[in-house]
């Protein structure tokens, strides 16, 4: 028989076949009433047979029957004894108890599965960074763990993998984090939770906790920014109050690494079951509440199927809180409409009694179980130390400095990006254009030479030149984040977006957006509305990305050598200024609803650390580097190849005849003729880079972006900018390489574009760039099609539909944009 090697649960075993159970999940009376039966660690279990509809399942357990139902059966952990005799030296001879089943199965349930759970902003993903060494984004704010991140660790011979799961204020179906979470825990049945927790913000954080002892599942309070606690003076007996939860306490400061290590120690006592502590308590919600909750409980004891999917209590109160989205999964299972009514039964007795929503007199009565904990274990110092820390609201908050204030920040990081950036950028340009110097000189003439030198060096080096000034675009971006002020910039556009029929937290997505739409397409998921979320991703493109940056650098250093960061961030503005207008037009066309509220948390304000602001720059630069590597040295190859080939050119004058009779002609001066070699060498090199193939791609689209200001060549680097944006500037590289002067002296890409006139056309004489062409062009790349991965993540967030509307329609506003741009500024 072919054993299923596969096979991680009972329900995944073939009949015949056998398995050693390594972990019991479940809860309740099904826990305790599959251990009794010997369903226990170290255990093996054969399957009989499946029933005639393949569920239950018949199994062998210590030499008698039972049966168990699919959805059980997958509650149950194994390891197959044909994993378990690699771990032998000899064919086993007793399989139930054979060395190497032991040595397997201890293998196994070592493995330890951690999921972090907490509010937004309480330090989970610092927390799992340190403990794992991981690199993920950590902001001071919420909404910045908008997916799942997973690592493992190992300690004292156990391996822990770790879940860092998005932030959320409780488990309930405000947001699709709430539900996201949810489904995590009751799905996956992580062995342990660490529910990370503010120790500045213990009653807020704690309602959480509540919702998880309802779920009857093994939890280890993180304390975490406990030095912020101890800071303020305040006194906390977390010991006391763990043992009133029955949930042990480990104080901890992620962002410096402190009580990690106890944290680890923790995690595999409760496991183990050594932990002193570790109960499962009742929270007292009062007699008429805890009426309820019995009587709903005992129904649900009742129900097996259900039972063993949840905590019986934890079922009551989310059928008491009115839960829809957990109602319709009960409603799913067969034989729950009598739970159900007699649900929708108490509460309308409770909101009848206490005149209330059933939702909030849950809330109402966990809070009162909260406040009554804290009131025996916590005293504050009464200093005035978290109104310093949000004193500084007054000015940067301010009705009438708070909107100055934040243009000038976004004033001062764009002109940093350019004064700050000029130095390494310049080292960088240097260093790119010796190599291209040194590999010209000791390698023949040939294609191979011209591959490396104008392809790779021309088309790469010409992108990675401006990997400082994306370095320092992200440290300004991430400070706002880390310090706080991210949170206060969405408290101050909130009045303008709520005008364009967007939520303040709608902002938060955008300004991430200026350092990379990909992850800020990704953060819609913080907003609870779909029709925002949607709206949302629509307008997240007009942000300029740091991939727009090189662009924009090397064109307003070429063409508007004066107020650079004026125009750089006027580019920013008028990105806005149509994110806005078009949200205006969506709004009133496609998305006409009701006003989501705006709710939002103000995290106090905290000193950035460096090793945070470190990681984040880093993960962004490997990111850059990685599509140096990758797509853009890919792109720049292709686009050098398209250029190169075909060689056989018929040129319009014999060239070669012309440049060896002026070098014959001894009556001119030295400087007449190299410059009239020089002419007759860029003209040469323009015959045949536009019958290249490269060339009629552009020469092909040239009638639709002439009336634009463009000339074919900008043509191709739109098209290549599809794939990634850097990528136009790397284009613009290679295509404008071959105009280098005939004695070879080196310039820079933009001395190049301010040399290029057209060689044909209307035009042909005038100059190609001028700062109108300049400017229309920027806007182009702002608007058009962005880049494929912005497209896959808008599919993956909303669906191929709104994804194949953003490319068609940033690409048909652009067209409008740039031509009334340099149609009206030309008549100007």
């Amino acid at each position: 028989m072919t054993y299923k090697e596969t096979a991680e649960t009972l329900a995944d075993l073939f009949s015949g076949q056998s398995g050693i159970i390594t972990k019991v999940k479940g809860h309740g009376a099904f826990r305790k009433r599959i251990t009794e039966m010997g369903f226990v660690r170290g255990s093996k279990v054969t399957v009989i047979k499946n029933a005639p509809l393949q569920d239950p399942i018949e199994y062998e357990i210590l030499g008698y029957r039972v049966s168990l139902r699919r959805t059980e059966a997958h509650l149950i952990e194994i390891v197959s004894e044909s994993q378990a005799t690699e771990h032998l030296e000899t064919p086993f001879a007793e399989p139930e108890y054979g060395d190497g089943l032991k040595t397997s199965v201890r293998t196994k349930s070592q493995t330890i599965n951690v999921a972090l759970v907490g509010n937004p902003n309480c330090g989970k993903t610092t927390l799992f960074n340190y403990t794992t060494g991981r690199h993920e984004r950590v902001g001071n704010y919420g909404g910045v763990t908008v997916d799942l991140k997973e690592a493992s660790v190992k300690k004292d011979g156990y391996t822990i993998n770790i879940t860092d799961l998005p932030g959320t204020y409780s488990l309930s179906e405000y947001s699709p984090e709430e539900l996201f979470v949810r489904e995590h825990l009751t799905n996956t049945l992580p062995d342990i939770v660490i529910n990370v927790v503010d120790a500045s913000n213990l009653e807020r954080n704690l309602y959480l906790t509540t919702q998880l002892i309802d779920m009857n599942i093994k939890v280890i309070i993180a304390l975490n920014m406990y030095d912020e606690l101890e800071k303020k003076g305040d006194h906390f007996d977390h010991e006391m109050l763990g043992k009133m939860l029955g949930i042990p306490f480990v104080p901890t400061v992620g962002a410096k690494g402190k009580g990690i290590d106890e944290l680890l120690t923790k995690i595999v006592d409760v496991y183990e079951d050594r932990d002193p502590i570790l109960r499962h308590v009742h929270l007292n919600y009062g007699h008429i509440i805890g009426q309820s909750v019995e009587r709903i409980k005992g129904e649900v004891k009742k129900h097996p199927q259900l039972s063993a999917m949840y905590y019986p209590r934890y079922v009551a109160s989310k059928l008491l809180e009115n839960d829809h989205d957990f109602i319709g999964h009960v409603r799913a299972i067969a034989g729950t409409e009598e739970i159900l009514a007699l649900a929708q039964h108490q509460v309308e007795k409770l909101e009848k009694e206490y005149q209330e929503k059933a939702e909030t007199i849950l809330a109402d009565a966990k809070y009162a179980f909260i406040h009554g904990a804290l009131k025996e274990t916590y005293r504050p110092s009464g200093n005035e130390h978290s109104q310093k820390v949000y004193s500084i609201d007054d000015v940067l908050t301010h009705k009438l400095l708070g909107f100055p204030i934040f243009l000038l920040f976004m004033w001062g990081m764009f002109q940093a990006t350019f004064s700050i950036g000029s130095y390494p950028m310049d080292w960088i340009d240097a260093g790119v254009g010796h190599l291209s110097d040194w590999v010209s000189h000791m390698m023949p003439q040939g294609p191979l030479r011209d591959l490396l030198v104008d392809g790779i060096i021309g088309g790469v080096g010409g992108v990675i030149i401006f990997l400082p000034n994306i370095l320092i675009l992200f440290f300004c971006i991430s400070l706002m984040e880390d310090t706080g002020y991210m949170a206060r910039a969405a408290f101050i556009m909130d009045r303008i977006m709520h005008k364009i029929g967007l939520h303040g937290k709608s902002f938060i997505p955008m300004l991430m957006g200026f350092g990379c739409n990909v992850p800020a397409v990704m953060a819609t998921r913080t907003l609870e509305n779909r029709k925002d979320r949607i709206l949302t991703m629509l307008i997240v493109p007009f942000m300029s990305c740091s991939a727009r940056l090189p662009v924009y650098v090397l064109l307003i250093s070429a063409f508007f050598p004066h107020n650079q960061g004026l125009v750089l961030l006027s580019i920013y503005a008028i990105g806005v200024l149509l994110a806005t207008l078009v949200a205006i037009v969506m709004k009133k066309l496609v998305f006409a609803k009701k006003e989501a509220p705006f709710v939002m948390e103000l995290p106090p304000y905290r000193i950035p650390t460096l090793r945070n602001t470190t990681i984040h720059m880093w993960g962004k630069s490997v990111q850059y580097l990685s599509k140096m590597g990758t797509i853009i040295l890919f792109a720049s190859i292709l686009i050098w190849a398209l250029g190169y080939y075909p060689q056989n050119v018929t040129y319009t004058q014999d060239f070669d005849a012309a440049i060896a009779k002026v070098e014959a002609d001894t009556t001119l001066a030295d400087t007449i003729r190299a410059e009239q070699i020089n002419q007759l060498t860029v003209a040469q090199e323009s015959e045949r880079m536009q019958q290249s193939y490269i060339g009629r791609m552009g020469h092909f689209i040239e009638p639709v972006i002439r009336p634009l200001g463009f000339d074919w060549k900008i043509g191709v680097s739109i098209i290549t900018g599809l794939a990634a944006k850097e990528i136009v500037v790397g284009t613009m590289g290679v295509l404008y390489q071959s105009d280098l002067a005939a004695d070879e002296t080196t310039a820079s890409l933009h001395t190049k574009l301010q040399e290029q006139v057209h060689t044909q056309g209307p035009r042909v004489g005038q100059k190609v760039f001028t700062p109108l062409v300049a400017f229309s062009m920027m806007l182009f790349i702002l608007i058009y099609f962005p880049c494929v991965a912005v497209i896959a993540a808008i599919k993956r967030e909303g669906s191929w539909g709104w994804a194949v509307f953003t490319m068609v329609y940033t690409t048909a506003l652009a067209w409008m944009v740039s031509f009334a741009t340099f149609q009206i500024g030309s008549l100007l």
